[in-house]
């Protein structure tokens, strides 16, 4: 009776660490935005997360929220900088997050400035 228990909560503890470890590591799509950075903050009552928007229309209608992980020190960095200004983000989407790590699904793995299409010289 012993070992069939031990057996029972090993598989469970290993499928959770699974489904864990799944959600974390395989990204679901993996892909390019560009917009004016108009939001971006750290927010949160138990856990601060860094949390942002791009703005891709001239009226802000299309709003792409993204989050950015804490381990991202260099991308933090970027985006306060870049606050108001015409970028370009690569970013991996998840199947699911975890309130640790972020609001979204959306996760930025990097950051460039772009020349604005809407204001030419």
């Amino acid at each position: 009776m012993k070992k069939i228990l031990f057996i029972t909560i090993s598989v469970i503890l290993l499928g959770i660490a699974a489904y864990f470890t799944f959600i974390y590591y395989v990204p679901y799509s993996e892909g390019y935005r560009s917009g004016e950075l108009i939001k971006f903050s750290r927010k949160g009552v138990l856990v601060k997360t860094w949390e942002g928007q791009i703005s891709q229309g001239i009226s802000g209608t299309n709003i792409f929220s993204f989050s950015v992980e804490d381990k991202e020190e260099d991308i933090i960095q970027k985006m306060k900088e870049y606050q108001g200004r015409y970028i370009k983000v690569s970013y991996k989407e998840r199947y699911a997050t975890f309130f640790w790590l972020g609001d979204t699904k959306y996760f930025i793995t990097e950051i460039q400035l772009e020349a604005s299409p809407h204001f030419r010289n």
